[in-house]
């Protein structure tokens, strides 16, 4: 059996120039591929277009990337960034929040949603079936970045993570942590299993025509896993110290609520065929 890892994969691939492509990003890159893909075949099953398929990706993306740095910067650090809000701009410093990316994703979707003349609920229950591949494989990229780990564990999978990423960069000697919860992992594996859940849901049960209920079965199985985890995780910040739940907890628990209602007012409502915005109620 294992009695530690020493985890030293390097957060770039390769770089020419100024140019580098790290893990994170291709982590990205191949999550929304992959979840491209899947919504082109559910497009493609329920007689749309899925070339359109391309432009409610577009608003994800520009959805994911604001939500997720505004969320970053004003959920977990908002005195600095109100006095110095270029920083925000400032994406290469680091500093996504996967709540504020959420928010973010449901705002473009709603709208792109009223544009394209589709159910909001219908859309945002397909699409959580493409958009947890993604979830799963930025943890991976968090991975690769040596970031969001856990405490200290005795179990054999603990990893030993370099601290001192950007003086490591720059040939430095690692300075490895001892060895730790592999969160990031946790938190893959959970999202790949939501995944398989709502694929299922949407595959061979009418869950489907019940709008409302992969998307609460989605936000329940993100976050409410995400939850949990977090007791495992060291704090982002260092106001969470002394807080009974940290900041990523006490963001999950409005999702995982909205998500419950979701799944109790589908369970409720009458099946509904189709993709248009207007139900009929028999």
């Amino acid at each position: 059996m294992l009695a530690e890892i020493t985890w030293t994969a390097h957060p770039v691939i390769f770089q020419v120039g100024w140019f580098s492509l790290r893990w994170y990003a291709l982590m990205f890159i191949i999550g929304f591929f992959i979840g491209i893909k899947i919504m082109e075949w559910i497009y493609r099953r329920e007689g749309l277009d899925p070339e359109r398929v391309y432009y409610l990706f577009l608003a994800t993306f520009i959805g994911t990337i604001i939500g997720a740095r505004l969320g970053h910067c004003f959920f977990y650090d908002p005195d600095y960034y109100l006095a110095h809000p270029l920083e925000i701009f400032k994406t290469w410093k680091g500093g996504l929040a996967s709540h504020g990316g959420t928010i973010g994703v449901i705002l473009c979707v709603l709208y792109y949603a009223n544009k394209d003349r589709l159910s909001k609920l219908w859309l945002l229950d397909r699409l959580s079936i493409a958009v947890a591949p993604v979830a799963c494989l930025i943890r991976m990229g968090n991975l690769f970045n040596h970031e969001i780990y856990g405490h200290e564990t005795a179990l054999p999978w603990g990893f030993r993570f370099i601290q001192n990423i950007p003086q490591w960069e720059q040939g430095a000697e690692p300075i490895f942590c001892n060895p730790s919860h592999p969160t990031q992992i946790y938190e893959a594996l959970a999202y790949i299993a939501v995944f398989f859940i709502c694929w299922y849901q949407y595959k061979f049960t009418d869950s489907g025509k019940h709008r409302g209920i992969i998307f609460g079965t989605f936000l329940v199985g993100i976050f409410g896993s995400r939850f949990f985890i977090e007791y495992l995780k060291n704090v982002q910040e260092a106001f969470e110290e002394n807080m009974l739940l940290d900041m990523g907890q006490l963001l999950s628990i409005p999702f995982v609520i909205l998500g419950i209602w979701l799944i109790w007012r589908g369970m409720k409502s009458p099946a509904v065929e189709g993709h248009s915005p207007i139900t009929h109620k028999r």
